[in-house]
């Protein structure tokens, strides 16, 4: 808003500056124009003949002219009108013709013919000029126009190589000035900041040979200059005090290279950001140098540019002006742009520390969605769960509300210490100083609240979705959001939160991936600041129980590593909550998933299983086959307190003790023994390779991802196909 407030103030300034500049000069043209035509001429002076010069020619003889020649001088008389005419006279040279004198074809075709040999041209007036004589003398000048090269018009068409050749010749040129000019820049920026100037002209290439390879070279060697040549700070502008004092010439030098440097800055996004839009509102300019088609190369470069500004100068001016280009092209219909800025965006909020950059940008997507009514891409909210966001400000300690330590002044030093006692304080003073400086406690303070207010505005954008558009595409992004900061979400909105979830899973309006993000969200708000309540969320426990049989066991098992999240969450952090029968029935029921699945996810759940039975010991009846208690195990029961899993057993184990992957064998047969932690049957070993501590060490969502791409295993395939191909 401030950025296109100050564009329509610079626009109306100059259009009111230009409209007074005009009204001045028409108003001194009109006044020299009433000045010429009020004021008489002068007539011509008229010198009379001296006596000696009558006399002269009185004597002339006459008679030694003959009379041909006297009629042909007096014919010549008679046309010389000029010498004799009033010049103030405004009529025509020759007197009018008598309406009854007709004319004959002859004298007709005599005349000369009036044509028009050049084109009438538009004529600037300028200031008149003042002359002694005439006074004010109006002046003017030709209105410059498009010259017409006459030599390409008339000249012969050049062929496609001498075309080809002649675009090379030129580019190379173009790209030496480019090189020269960038290398200056970066040998000495402080000197040759006035040639910034000149790079960034080369944007306005009209030669329409090389006029989008030209400038999309400019675009991105500025942006690589900017890069290197920016300060580490942010440049304020100088107050009307600093501007008039009287400063060193290396602080001079220094202000003039800044000031230089932030207004280039600003010129070259405008220009990136007035590309950009010439494609989005398909501009045609006047010059006509780039055509329509080739505008979607140009502002793919552009954006190009802006997003690497975006994530390499994070502190520099200008920066908010850069999210509010890039957030909305993050919802561009063009995938390529749309992936581009998501993927700056990312970049962005995982390598800001401090967390101003993220909340400028979590306001203006805010802001975004709201104003598109919840109608964006996905991605956009995907953006959010790079926030790099751990704490927050929930409640102040004793330490925080605590006075802070207060340094003694001169005069109670002077009162209470001697000489060299108040030495040895003013050394201990500024020690201690520079130590806070250290720790930086004022920054840390600064970075919770900056935080804090972040994470409220990314609430503040999924509550509204979840109240006002619980059917939209956004909502897997909102839930898979929440899961992720539920540990951080205030105690007030505990109980709405837990009702919207179940109301959603209820419904069965959601996906798969979409019912375990609301399970996951739920356990871990109640994992977090709400172990404080006495909720026991059930009916969450039953739906994953339910569920766990429909996961894809296919290629993309992408939500494998939710449901061993959600495992961890629910079962291991709440073992005091959970029951034993609970406890036996997941274990069996991911027993049954293990066959089903990839190897990886296969490892990943055993794991899981290996957790379980660590946390809950009596899991070892499972490795029994003798029936504890009455009831037999219903398998098809989707309630695990009723199921009776005591009186099943783990015979998955033995099937995959026989399983192709060597990783998975070895599992099976750990998990067969009770999951020692020491001996023979445990993971553990020292004279085995370092993967099999990787597997007793690591957690089983990391072991999911650590054997899908590092530690896959292809197994040997059959030559059944290669040798009937050999016999045929």
């Amino acid at each position: 808003n401030v950025k296109l407030d100050n564009k329509l103030k610079n626009r109306q300034f100059k259009k009111e500056s230009t409209d007074k500049k005009h009204r001045k000069e028409q108003k001194k043209l009109r006044a020299a124009i009433k000045d010429a035509a009020l004021k008489t001429p002068l007539p011509l002076e008229r010198y009379k003949k001296r006596p000696e010069e009558e006399e002269f020619v009185e004597s002339l003889p006459m008679d030694m002219m003959d009379e041909d020649d006297l009629e042909q001088i007096k014919a010549m008389a008679q046309k010389a009108s000029f010498l004799t005419r009033d010049l103030s006279s405004s009529g025509p040279v020759h007197a009018k013709k008598r309406k009854g004198e007709q004319q004959g074809p002859e004298s007709y075709e005599k005349k000369p013919r009036k044509m028009q040999l050049t084109e009438e041209k538009e004529v600037i007036h300028l200031l008149p000029i003042k002359d002694k004589i005439r006074g004010l003398i109006p002046q003017s000048m030709e209105k410059p126009g498009r010259m017409i090269n006459d030599e390409a018009v008339t000249g012969p068409a050049l062929t496609p190589q001498e075309q080809l050749k002649l675009r090379t010749q030129k580019l190379t040129d173009r790209k030496l000035r480019i090189a020269s000019l960038g290398s200056d820049i970066l040998s000495d920026p402080t000197t040759n900041i006035k040639k910034l100037k000149e790079l960034r002209a080369m944007l306005m290439e009209t030669d329409p040979y090389v006029a989008v390879t030209v400038r999309k070279l400019v675009m991105v060697s500025l942006m690589e200059v900017f890069k290197d040549i920016v300060p580490s700070y942010r440049i304020r502008p100088l107050t009307e005090t600093e501007k008039a004092s009287k400063v060193k010439k290396e602080t001079q030098q220094l202000r003039e290279f800044e000031e230089g440097l932030v207004s280039q800055y600003k010129f070259y996004l405008e220009n990136l950001e007035q590309t950009v839009k010439d494609w989005k509102q398909k501009k045609r300019k006047r010059s006509e140098a780039v055509s329509l088609q080739s505008y979607k190369g140009l502002a793919e470069v552009a954006i190009r540019c802006i997003c690497e500004l975006l994530v390499a100068l994070p502190h520099f001016n200008f920066h908010n002006n850069i999210i509010v280009m890039v957030v909305p092209l993050m919802n561009d219909p063009v995938k390529r742009v749309s992936d581009m800025c998501c993927e700056a965006v990312k970049k962005l909020l995982k390598q800001d520390k401090q967390g101003q950059a993220s909340l400028g940008t979590v306001k203006v997507i805010s802001g975004l969605v709201k104003s598109r009514n919840y109608d964006v891409r996905p991605e956009l909210l995907k953006v959010l769960l790079c926030l790099r966001i751990k704490e927050v400000e929930v409640k102040k300690d004793t330490d925080d509300t605590a006075p802070k330590k207060k340094f003694m002044n001169y005069k109670d030093k002077k009162k209470n210490l001697s000489r060299m006692q108040r030495k040895w304080k003013k050394a201990e003073e500024k020690l201690e100083k520079e130590l806070l400086e250290a720790e930086a406690s004022e920054s840390k303070d600064k970075k919770l609240k900056l935080h804090t207010e972040t994470l409220n505005i990314v609430f503040l954008i999924y509550f509204r979705i979840l109240k006002k558009a619980q059917k939209s595409i956004l909502l897997p992004s909102v839930l898979e959001g929440l899961a992720k900061f539920a540990h951080l979400i205030n105690l007030e909105f505990f109980d709405d939160l837990l009702n919207v979830l179940q109301h959603l899973i209820q419904s069965g309006d959601l996906t798969y991936r979409e019912s375990l993000h609301c399970i996951q969200t739920a356990f871990n708000i109640l994992s977090g600041q709400g172990d404080v309540l006495n909720i026991d969320p059930l009916k969450f426990y039953t739906h994953l129980y339910k569920t766990l049989l429909k996961l894809n066991a296919g290629a993309s098992n992408d939500d494998i590593s939710i449901v061993l999240r959600c495992l961890d969450v629910m079962l291991t952090k709440r073992r005091k909550q959970v029951t034993l029968q609970r406890a036996l029935a997941f274990v069996k029921r991911l027993s049954t998933l293990s066959l089903h699945t990839l190897p990886n996810a296969t490892v990943g759940i055993l794991a899981s299983n290996r957790t379980l039975m660590h946390t809950f010991p009596k899991c070892d009846i499972l490795l029994d086959n003798e029936a504890q208690g009455s009831g037999v195990f219903l398998p098809e029961l989707d309630e695990p307190e009723y199921c009776n899993p005591q009186n099943t057993a783990l015979w998955e184990l033995h099937t995959l003790r026989r399983h192709y992957h060597p990783v998975v064998r070895r599992f099976a047969t750990h998990l067969c023994a009770g999951a020692p932690s020491e001996g023979s049957g445990a993971l553990i070993d020292p004279q085995t390779s370092n993967l099999t501590f990787h597997l007793s060490s690591m957690k089983s969502h990391l072991l999911l991802l650590q054997f899908s791409y590092k530690y896959s295993y292809n197994p040997r395939v059959c030559m059944v196909m290669k040798i009937l191909e050999i016999e045929l």
